[in-house]
């Protein structure tokens, strides 16, 4: 149940973020927008009753400051949930440094100084949860995005430590893991999305699972056959690679 919980949304602008925080507003929760769009933040908020938080994520000791701010609104912050990204495509070299740069801030760096932020007020309290929109580039790797999936890999291993460290205090950390979706991602990234297979999904469908992650621990798969060359990758990795290199990993 997110009856009366306040959720922090990070990159409600648009896409998985915005729908997220729609869904959790439906289900009774009271949410906290932040993003960078400070006029769809602004219509959202109309829509869901929300609090608007404008912020760039990418500048130094954004994240605490969101965390601070959040606080000061709403009292006390009872899911956070880490969606906001950004993305970038092409060959590793061609990359500029201020890119990657921006990339590792926003993707990595962000949602741990937030959960850092965060976790304690939940500690005191004996509840929490922090949900973390990870991707499936960061579990099996795909080729032109090696930074971004480092970034997501990065973000997994963060989550899958902090659930062992907070086992047992009430507080609670689940991972939402998305394939391709129907967002403006692509076109942002610098390369729109050119297979036919495998088809993106409905951001609405990605947010379904974060709301399901509010109550539940655990990875969260969309669609959920992406478990399998996750499994695949895991029990026979070269055959993963084989296949993966044989077939394109590029996204």
């Amino acid at each position: 149940m997110v009856e009366r919980l306040t959720a922090l949304v990070t990159g409600a602008s648009s896409g998985i973020g915005a729908d997220t925080a729609r869904r959790l507003a439906a289900a009774g929760a009271h949410v906290v927008l932040h993003g960078r769009d400070q006029d769809r933040l602004k219509a959202l908020a109309t829509e869901t009753g929300g609090t608007v938080l404008v912020g760039e994520l990418a500048e130094p000791g954004a994240a605490r400051a969101l965390a601070e701010r959040a606080l000061e609104v709403s009292g006390q912050v009872d899911v956070l949930v880490n969606n906001a990204g950004l993305g970038w495509a092409g060959p590793l070299p061609e990359m500029p440094a201020a890119d990657l740069t921006r990339l590792v801030a926003v993707n990595l760096v962000a949602p741990l100084e937030l959960t850092r932020a965060l976790v304690p007020d939940m500690l005191a309290r004996g509840s929490g949860r922090v949900v973390f929109v990870t991707s499936i580039a960061g579990r099996t790797g795909v080729a032109g995005e090696a930074v971004y999936a480092a970034t997501k890999a990065g973000v997994d291993a963060f989550a899958d430590s902090l659930r062992f460290e907070l086992h047992g205090t009430g507080v609670g950390i689940a991972v939402v893991v998305p394939g391709v979706v129907q967002t403006a991602f692509f076109e942002r990234r610098g390369r729109p999305y050119g297979r036919s297979s495998p088809r993106p999904v409905p951001a609405d469908r990605v947010a379904a699972a974060v709301v399901r992650a509010v109550t539940a621990d655990g990875d969260f798969y969309v669609p959920r056959w992406l478990r399998v060359p996750v499994a695949l990758r895991g029990v026979a990795p070269g055959l993963y690679r084989a296949l993966a290199t044989r077939f394109g990993a590029a996204g």
